[in-house]
């Protein structure tokens, strides 16, 4: 199979021994990478844009429209032992490591069939089985954390990695930094990638910081830094891949950039008015499914026939763990004080958890 290169290059600030860059990603890959891209699109929409809308989601519901490929490029290709600590608009990521579908759509309606038996009712979910530690709501605290599973994997010699994500926004916090300033210290195998979308909540970038690139500050905590296009997935998948194989080999974390947009507002309720029309419309037409597909199609990978076929099986996944979440008995009353306290009979304990 020849190469899938894709169509501008990014910039590695990574270099291995033999000067190679990393394998391209295989047939059966990339056809998943597209899977993965269209039905996290297909699946927030059902979410965000019909059952919140119908009144059966409550709450805050927050999706990454535009910026599926940083959660796709990243988490397709983790081994087992792998542990991936998502963002709230990283769904990708819960789907990719083995998260049924219908049961993250039980958690959005808050039944008891759920992860988390209706007590929750976003992807505040995680699963040490599948490599999920689950969303922390300050998001710079997932960080440290982050570190936590590293040094873990380092007392026991083990050579997993953990991917940590992040917006711009976060970098601010005072826990961010320590936490980078501890994984290079300690050559932790941490990948801190940041989901740079643009906005945090209503402040745009220019207001947040007064650098150019977040990528400098990894080297000032002496771990390489790079700036990526985190709208096309195989840089994405490129950049997360070498930097994957130098914490394998202990040379420590790296800082991932990922340039995207936001394509909606910062969660359900919010009309992001604040965003100027223009951009939206600039920034649509770098939509990252729409590049990658072209691409696949350019270069005969993948065929509109194949592509057709795909869509339908995704809305019929949907349709079915739609229907398996509304059909999910609410939790009841009674349940709310199990688990508030561990003992020889909690649910996660007699393997009823996820």
């Amino acid at each position: 199979m020849r190469a899938i290169k894709s169509p501008k290059t990014a910039k590695i600030a990574y270099h291995r021994a033999d000067g190679l860059l990393p394998q391209s990603p295989d047939v059966g890959t990339l056809e998943r990478m597209l899977y993965y891209l269209k039905l996290t699109r297909e699946a927030e929409y059902r979410i965000e844009r019909v059952l919140y809308r119908q009144g059966k989601i409550v709450g805050g519901v927050y999706v990454g429209r535009g910026q599926e490929a940083i959660g796709v490029g990243s988490a397709i290709q983790l081994v087992e032992g792998d542990f991936v600590l998502p963002s709230h608009r990283d769904f990708s990521s819960f789907l990719i490591r083995g998260f049924e579908l219908k049961d993250l759509l039980a958690n959005w309606l808050g039944r008891a069939n759920g992860p988390t038996r209706g007590r929750e009712n976003t992807t505040h979910v995680g699963s040490l089985k599948l490599g999920v530690i689950p969303i922390i709501s300050p998001l710079g605290d997932t960080l440290p954390v982050a570190c936590g599973v590293a040094l873990a994997f380092k007392l026991r010699g083990r050579k997993n990695v953990a991917l940590v994500h992040f917006g711009e926004g976060t970098t601010s916090r005072g826990d961010v930094h320590e936490a980078m300033n501890l994984a290079a210290v300690m050559k932790l195998a941490v990948i801190f990638i940041c989901n740079n979308n643009g906005y945090a909540y209503s402040t745009p970038t220019e207001r947040q910081y007064a650098v150019k690139d977040l990528c400098v500050r990894g080297p000032a905590y002496g771990m390489p830094g790079v700036t990526i296009d985190g709208n096309d997935v195989l840089a994405v998948y490129q950049t997360v891949r070498q930097a994957i194989e130098r914490a394998r080999a202990g040379e420590g974390p790296s800082f991932i950039e990922c340039k995207t947009f936001r394509m909606t507002g910062h969660s359900a309720h919010d009309a992001a008015e604040y965003v100027p029309k223009e951009r939206l419309e600039e920034e649509a037409k770098k939509d990252p499914i729409t590049r990658f597909e072209k691409l696949l199609l350019a270069q005969r990978v993948i065929t509109t026939r194949q592509i057709k076929q795909m869509e339908q099986r995704i809305q019929k996944e949907i349709d079915e763990a739609v229907a398996y979440a509304e059909a999910c008995p609410f939790p009841r009353g009674e349940t709310a004080i199990e688990g508030v306290y561990c003992g020889p009979d909690c649910w996660w304990e007699t393997g009823s958890a996820v």
